[in-house]
């Protein structure tokens, strides 16, 4: 592991980060991916992520959210981590994929339909077991919150 990248995992395991960055990473993310037309997203120096296109729970309308994910092999699924940071209450948009899985992700400048599946028992503890190993910083968020964080798993459709 390099320098850079175990600093980066100790400052975002930090309450600060948490408090800070929801503010400023998702903004930037969606700024530099739309004038790069797909092809970068700054948070994805840190770890791989996606602009995930679903339907809102409630108002059924467009909701575009950057977020980190963890790529499985083949190419062909990915896992979202519902961390919210380590903040308390699900992110908004692991209640858009309950109600709407099937959904959109820009990944890597090619935009992919996607179906969403949330993860429980024993294929939800292995996939947590390889997200630990992937970012384990997610640790630190799970043990700050009562809830326990939604993964969900995207299949192309």
């Amino acid at each position: 592991m390099t320098p850079g990248l175990k600093l980066m995992q100790k400052v975002s395991s930090t309450r600060m980060f948490a408090r800070i960055a929801p503010h400023f990473i998702p903004a930037m993310d969606k700024a530099v991916h739309r004038l790069t037309r797909g092809k970068v997203m700054l948070s994805a120096q840190m770890l791989p992520g996606v602009i995930l296109t679903a339907r809102g729970a409630k108002s059924g309308e467009p909701r575009t959210t950057p977020l980190a994910c963890m790529p499985e092999p083949g190419g062909a699924t990915w896992l979202l981590i519902g961390s919210n940071f380590g903040r308390p209450g699900h992110p908004a948009w692991t209640a858009n994929l309950l109600k709407h899985p099937d959904a959109r992700i820009s990944w890597k400048g090619q935009d992919i339909e996607v179906r969403a599946r949330l993860l429980a028992g024993e294929e939800r503890a292995a996939a947590w077991r390889a997200v630990l190993r992937f970012w384990p910083p997610y640790a630190t968020y799970q043990a700050r919150i009562e809830r326990e964080i939604r993964l969900f798993r995207l299949e192309r459709r």
